[in-house]
């Protein structure tokens, strides 16, 4: 009991404290499987560095304000075929995040582009990157929030700082002034510098009448899509799909 308490005193002040999670049972391990004090040693380690790295992620998915349940694991590719899996897996590597490039995604609403956009955040929260997911108005709001209270400059600050800045539903709303300004400054601070994931249920030819003005949308669209690679998700929507099958569900009862 004394060894104990002064093995658990010893921990915390070296804040390995979470190696008393599964001490006992690696204990027990050691015993029974005759280990060495070497192995005994790496398995309490590499327990911490594993209870480490889940306490780490936690973190980043709180930040990112990524649906957990969101993932590619659960995302159905045979609902709408045309969309291309190899191309989704290879881009939940990272590669575009370590090449600052940018990733934009359309369709027609309820085709799953928020899901696939937050499992792609998801597998980048995975990998140690820095990810926030927002909606495009909102964030656009915020940021224009911080004009009364002397916090604009700390608030747009805060949107250049996550490795991948997803901005979901560009285009649902329309941008109002100062929103383009801000989008752009958005856009141009990130430029090479981090990447950008947009999704919108516009088309982006569409997308240069959002701003209002030709000058800005022509440079902020230039940097947005340079390098970027495009996915055009169509066919059935998955909401439209589900309240079908609850109608039908209803009617057969």
């Amino acid at each position: 009991m004394e060894l104990t308490y002064q093995l658990s005193t010893s921990l915390k002040q070296l804040r390995l404290s979470g190696i008393l999670a599964t001490f006992e049972a690696r204990q027990r391990q050691a015993i029974d499987g005759k280990w060495s004090y070497d192995e005994f040693l790496v398995r309490l380690l590499e327990d911490e560095v594993e209870r480490r790295a889940q306490k780490q992620l936690a973190l980043r998915m709180r930040r990112a304000a990524v649906n957990s349940t969101k993932t590619l694991e659960g995302f159905d590719f045979a609902f709408n075929p045309g969309l291309n899996r190899q191309q989704i897996l290879h881009l939940a590597s990272g590669d575009y995040i370590r090449q600052k490039r940018n990733l934009l995604i359309c369709g027609p609403s309820g085709v799953g582009k928020s899901h696939l956009a937050q499992a792609l955040g998801h597998a980048a929260c995975r990998q140690g990157y820095e990810v926030l997911f927002i909606n495009t108005h909102k964030l656009l709001q915020q940021i224009n929030g911080g004009r009364a209270d002397g916090t604009h400059e700390r608030r747009l600050a805060q949107s250049l700082r996550p490795n991948l800045l997803i901005l979901d539903d560009f285009g649902l709303k329309p941008l109002v002034s100062p929103g383009p300004e801000d989008l752009y400054d958005i856009i141009a601070e990130r430029y090479e510098r981090g990447s950008i994931m947009l999704t919108s249920n516009r088309a982006p030819a569409e997308w240069p009448e959002l701003f209002g003005n030709p000058l800005l949308a022509s440079a902020g669209l230039d940097r947005l899509t340079h390098h970027a690679e495009t996915i055009i998700i169509t066919g059935r929507s998955f909401r439209a799909h589900q309240r079908s099958g609850e109608e039908v569900g209803q009617g057969g009862a």
